[in-house]
């Protein structure tokens, strides 16, 4: 029940309960039960979404939830239609809406399938997209793909391609790049991008150290946006 949840959350100490892996929105009233519930004590939500979703399941989730992954599979309608059977457009929409209309922490994952949405041309415009439409801020993960269940015929996604990503990225403007499925990766953990100080070391999902300072770079000042989550 919710109140099983919030309350196992509460008694293991937890700061947030998470709606992950399955799509949350296919079990919202649970997670607005749930969500309403952690909130009075004190419990941050956050959803790992598909993004396809519409405003006004948004805006009800909006009352309680206070951050969203979403992801952004690729940026290719192709690619959606193919593989997602849906459609890339109300993705885009939903990452526009919940950054520039809501006050609901914002973060964007993209696996990266070898010869399917790697193209530096496709990269370019995806992280162009999240700059202009979502802002520099928001982080992007950038997630490290390995043949599985009835997707095996790809090979795992070479560490050149996530790092020429991570590249794209920066060229475009975004602050806040991560790469994922790389345990061990230097860029799983946060810099300041003004000065380049390592801020956050993480070790899988594991804070091995957290230089942040009254939510700033302690060496050159810049605000770290976030970090009040």
């Amino acid at each position: 029940t919710p109140e099983q949840i919030v309350e196992g959350a509460v008694r293991s100490r937890c700061k947030s309960i998470a709606y992950t892996y399955t799509e949350p929105t296919v079990f919202m009233e649970l997670c607005n039960d749930c969500g309403r519930l952690g909130k009075e004590r004190g419990l941050t939500n956050v959803f790992v979404s598909n993004g396809y979703m519409t405003t006004e399941a948004i805006d009800f989730a909006g009352e309680w939830l206070n951050g969203i992954n979403a992801d952004l599979k690729a940026f290719s309608e192709d690619y959606y239609k193919r593989l997602c059977k849906a459609r890339l457009q109300p993705v885009l929409d939903t990452i526009s809406y919940i950054a520039k209309q809501t006050n609901i922490w914002l973060e964007i994952t993209t696996l990266l399938v070898p010869g399917e949405n790697d193209s530096d041309d496709e990269l370019k415009r995806l992280a162009e997209f999240i700059v202009s439409d979502a802002g520099p801020d928001v982080p992007w993960h950038i997630s490290r793909f390995h043949p599985q269940y009835k997707y095996l015929d790809s090979l795992p996604t070479p560490i050149s391609s996530l790092e020429r990503a991570f590249e794209i990225g920066q060229s475009a403007g975004l602050h806040y790049i991560y790469l994922g499925n790389v345990p061990g990766a230097k860029f799983e953990s946060t810099f300041c991008y003004n000065c380049g100080r390592m801020l956050i070391e993480r070790i899988g999902y594991r804070i091995a150290v957290n230089n942040i300072k009254d939510s700033k770079c302690p060496d050159c000042g810049t605000e770290i946006a976030g970090f009040e989550l």
